[in-house]
């Protein structure tokens, strides 16, 4: 695990944004039981592709016209339980992170992978969040 006062900056990124930090298996559940609507979920981390295009593009997605009702982050590496429990709810897909998952009425409608983010720009990540919330917001 990386020291607190390193990740805090990164934390910060998507919680001064809306962004609410789910940190224990009880808060995802409290997350997943209000299911109404549709909840956007980053599985932050310490990478340079999160850092340089994952938040970059989850944030400059929602500033079109459509959003998600809920914004909810768990940091992958640093709040082990949280992350497990959140991954369990972006199944079949594997553990990566970073990666952004799109529930609608509690049901896993858009997912972005960490493959999907690699090599990508943050606007390239920010186009294909803004489709899926044309779609589903």
């Amino acid at each position: 695990m990386y020291p607190e006062e390193l990740v805090r900056p990164m934390r910060a990124q998507l919680t001064n944004e809306g962004f609410h930090e789910l940190k224990n298996a009880e808060e995802v559940d409290d997350a997943f039981s209000n299911n109404e609507g549709t909840m956007l979920l980053v599985v932050n981390s310490v990478c340079g592709c999160a850092a340089g295009t994952a938040r970059p593009g989850v944030l400059l997605s929602l500033t079109g016209n459509k959003k998600p009702d809920n914004l909810v982050t768990v940091f992958a590496g640093q709040d082990s339980e949280a992350t497990a429990r959140a991954r369990e709810n972006l199944l079949p897909y594997p553990p990566s992170s970073p990666a952004i998952g799109l529930f609608k009425n509690g049901e896993l409608v858009h997912m972005v992978e960490r493959h999907h983010i690699e090599g990508r720009s943050a606007e390239m990540i920010a186009a294909n969040l803004m489709q899926a919330y044309e779609s589903y917001c």
